[in-house]
């Protein structure tokens, strides 16, 4: 059912894909996710069901985009580094409907495609560390809070671990275990201004942060768990 019924029915595609383009796309993440890992999603229905939101997820892996294309209930059209969007990889990216952006840069053209299909009722995600690490969310860009004030829409975290081997681990992996958390939606100041964007900006750290936080306490419990028993 969840290959046919993917949601987001309504949602508006990026201007150089189309909704039938985009949801191939998440078909592919959808086999990602079941061929080379476990993916379990808490509170997927904590997303608006429609109308314009950004998706704001933690970074660590490579595929960390591909399995949060393949598991959320809406088009998401992903803000991608301009480096990942080359070759046959890239070609791919831009067909099913993501923005490449350059980081470090002003980048306004990808932005204002972004911001243009959040205000058609569109969903956009942005991993707002800028680049893969830790995925602790210690610090991020203002592309997101721009998005999010610029559009006056609502921003739901996302908390992803798994796709990393854990730090020390030697052993060669056969499809780990994933989790992906969803969190509350959170209203953003709305404005264009440098204050509502920084405000913007701050506060998608700080729910973001705590939300991956809140994820690596209930991993760390249920490790123990399974080592007492």
């Amino acid at each position: 059912m969840r290959w046919r019924h993917l949601g987001g029915s309504d949602d508006p595609s990026a201007p150089h894909s189309s909704p039938k383009a985009m949801d191939r796309g998440r078909r592919i993440g959808i086999v990602v996710n079941t061929t080379l890992y476990r993916v379990r999603v808490r509170h997927a229905d904590r997303i608006p069901d429609h109308g314009p939101v950004v998706v704001v997820a933690n970074h660590q892996h490579l595929l960390d985009g591909a399995v949060l294309f393949g598991c959320l209930p809406r088009r998401v059209s992903f803000l991608v580094k301009a480096e990942a969007v080359k070759g046959a990889l890239g070609w791919l990216l831009t067909a099913v409907g993501q923005y490449a952006i350059v980081r470090g840069v002003p980048d306004r053209e990808p932005l204002l495609h972004a911001l243009a299909q959040l205000k058609a009722g569109g969903a956009i995600g942005i991993f707002p560390e800028g680049t893969r690490g830790a995925g602790n969310v210690d610090t991020v860009f203002a592309g997101a809070g721009w998005l999010a004030a610029r559009a006056g829409a609502p921003v739901v975290p996302v908390a992803i671990r798994g796709t990393v081997r854990p730090t020390g681990s030697r052993r060669r992996r056969f499809r780990p275990a994933v989790t992906v958390l969803v969190g509350e939606p959170f209203a953003v100041p709305a404005g264009g201004g440098r204050k509502p964007v920084a405000e913007a900006t701050e506060a998608i750290r700080v729910n973001l942060a705590a939300l991956v936080g809140e994820l690596d306490a209930q991993l760390a419990r249920r490790s123990d768990g399974a080592k007492a028993a």
